[in-house]
């Protein structure tokens, strides 16, 4: 830490290892942007008299070293048992009806929660099946405009179009028909889409 603060370098130091033959040191770190550490290096090596390795990991990689508890309770996936990250991305969170609130699909890192990979299979196969809301349907009663939808349940909530009362009628899936379906559209605005862009780096 002191070479760095020598050096006025603009990185944070996050780990440091020996390879297993004490052949060389690897220094992990992370920056806003590229780093010129040679000057660095030269340093580590006339301190530790052998080979000295930089490495620049992203935001990520510095959880999965740092370790700590998601907002579930638990050990952060990627330090307990991911072994590799897969991309995420903002539309997962949109099709699990999840809110585009940062602060609730971020993790520790900064960037959109690992776990929302794991059931965005099961989400898609069921977007393929099930009407989305505003869709017009055929049901035991008659047609009417879905006003809810509850994709793990495989069930709507419809207003009926011979009904007068605001009270909705509820159906499973297998007991409605599709008649006109809806093209669902962005409603977050456009400032907020691009800060969520950016949980996605």
């Amino acid at each position: 830490l002191e070479k760095i603060e020598k050096h006025n370098l603009e990185m944070k130091l996050i780990d440091v290892e020996y390879t297993f033959d004490n052949n060389k040191i690897l220094f992990y770190f992370t920056a806003d942007g590229r780093v010129d550490f040679r000057e660095l290096v030269k340093d580590l090596a006339a301190v530790f008299r052998t080979r000295i390795e930089l490495r620049q990991i992203g935001v990520r990689d510095e959880a999965k070293m740092m370790g700590g508890l998601g907002v579930c309770g638990r050990a952060l996936c990627c330090s307990s048992h991911l072994t590799e990250f897969h991309p995420v991305s903002i539309k997962m969170a949109k099709e699990q009806n999840l809110s585009l609130n940062p602060t609730k699909i971020s993790g520790t890192c900064g960037r959109l929660m690992c776990c929302l990979k794991y059931e965005q299979e099961a989400y898609e196969d069921l977007l393929k099946r099930i009407p989305k809301a505003g869709a017009l349907v055929q049901t035991p009663h008659g047609a009417g405009t879905i006003m809810y939808v509850s994709l793990l349940e495989e069930r709507v909530k419809v207003k009926l179009d011979n009904e007068n009362e605001p009270d909705l009628r509820e159906y499973r899936v297998s007991e409605i028909k599709l008649i006109k379906d809806v093209e669902k559209t962005s409603t977050e605005p456009e400032m907020d889409i691009e800060i969520l862009k950016q949980l996605e780096d």
